[in-house]
């Protein structure tokens, strides 16, 4: 029987076509070169109760990254940008370890409690404006974020008055350096984020609604959506996501940096949303495709310092590759494959016309013929139930 869109065969080859599975075989690849360069990459063991060994590492180097990635994937649906995450990020610990420092008693926990709290209102307020430039205002969310790019790190600087500021405070640093069961606390909020959200965006109405802002926000007003809370909150959520990842980076080196921290953060954030097959044009989004693209991302750098690269190098290494994935994920190219395996199994591909010869064996049906085949469809027959699931 000839396969038909509706076979399981046919369904397996458009699931074969989806970003999410080339990033999921991307960094299959990656992991499988690091255990074959480092045979005790995937050792893992126990001390002290605690989890340490490489993969232990790439999450919890990667957690920062892919935290602000889930709030980035969320605006990215939404058809914006934010490139001021990674000022937000130096904001946040600024804020933070200013607070400890000033205080008589930085050990404390009340202490730390009042600097956590004040960073994350900080970088609450930081959002709320990324998103008044955006949804009410109108500019173009790349020149409204940029503004704070820009203006971010300098208000970072005058923070510290221009100095790397170190502070001891054992409930703080549990933020960067702490455990959950074993496994470091980076690594838990992480994913407890991660978790909420998807329970939001897909569990709940508001995934869709995110997607429909981001495909057609003007369609999506006229339908009652409230486009304009919709964006403004989801510029709130990645500015609260950046200034939790502030938190973590700056506790686990005990030291706020206003000129280094969190630099370039933002694009790594971008690119683990694209390379998890989010589209820049906005509507649908994948926040599994994220976190694979934040785990792509680390591995990259986990390699590349495992073969003994050079730092200067690294992004040069992590381009490279970041640019064969996307190569892997386009269209086009997916298409192409898709033909060859069709060539090869000598399936003929459905807008291909038909050669002469097959032409020539054509015999036009005379009308009896036509009223009795059970193959002529009838002008006024309705779909079957199976082409509606199609349709759909």
């Amino acid at each position: 029987m000839p396969e038909t869109p509706t076979t399981p065969r046919a369904r397996r080859m458009v699931d074969l076509s989806s970003p999410v599975v080339w990033a999921a075989a991307a960094l299959l690849a990656l992991l499988l070169f690091n255990a074959v360069v480092n045979p005790g990459f995937f050792a893992v063991r126990i001390q002290d109760g605690h989890l340490f060994g490489s993969p232990v590492d790439v999450l919890k180097n990667a957690a920062p990254t892919l935290l602000i990635a889930v709030g980035m994937t969320l605006v990215i649906a939404t058809r914006g940008i934010d490139l001021s995450v990674g000022a937000v990020l130096a904001i946040s610990g600024a804020v933070s370890f200013t607070i400890i420092d000033g205080s008589s008693d930085p050990s404390s926990p009340a202490t730390a409690a009042i600097a956590i709290g004040t960073a994350l209102a900080v970088g609450l307020v930081l959002g709320v404006w990324n998103g008044f430039l955006v949804s009410v205002v109108g500019i173009q969310p790349i020149i409204a974020t940029l503004v704070l790019m820009t203006a971010g790190r300098g208000l970072a600087m005058l923070v510290t008055d221009g100095q790397i500021i170190t502070a001891e405070s054992p409930a703080f640093t549990w933020l960067g350096r702490g455990y959950v069961l074993g496994l470091p606390a980076q690594v838990v909020l992480t994913l407890l984020v991660l978790l909420v959200v998807a329970a939001l965006t897909r569990r709940t109405a508001l995934g869709t609604l995110i997607e429909a802002v981001g495909t057609n926000p003007e369609a999506a007003r006229l339908a009652g959506v409230r486009s304009r809370s919709i964006t403004w909150t989801v510029y709130v959520f990645v500015a609260f996501t950046a200034a939790v990842a502030g938190l973590m980076t700056n506790a686990n080196v005990s030291a706020a940096d206003a000129n280094r921290a969190g630099l370039f953060i933002e694009l790594d954030a971008i690119l683990a949303v694209v390379i998890g097959g989010t589209s820049l044009a906005g509507g649908r989004y994948s926040l599994t495709g994220t976190v694979l693209g934040a785990l792509i991302l680390q591995a990259l750098t986990t390699t590349t310092l495992t073969m003994g690269v050079p730092d200067e190098y690294v992004r040069l290494f992590k381009a490279v590759v970041i640019i064969a994935v996307f190569l892997l994920q386009a269209p086009r190219i997916r298409a192409a494959l898709g033909r060859r395996r069709r060539g090869a199994r000598g399936v003929t591909s459905p807008d291909v016309p038909p050669t002469d010869a097959a032409a020539d064996d054509v015999r036009p049906l005379t009308p009896a013929q036509a009223a009795n085949s059970p193959t002529t469809a009838m002008p006024d027959a309705a779909p079957s139930p199976t082409d509606q699931g199609v349709l759909r």
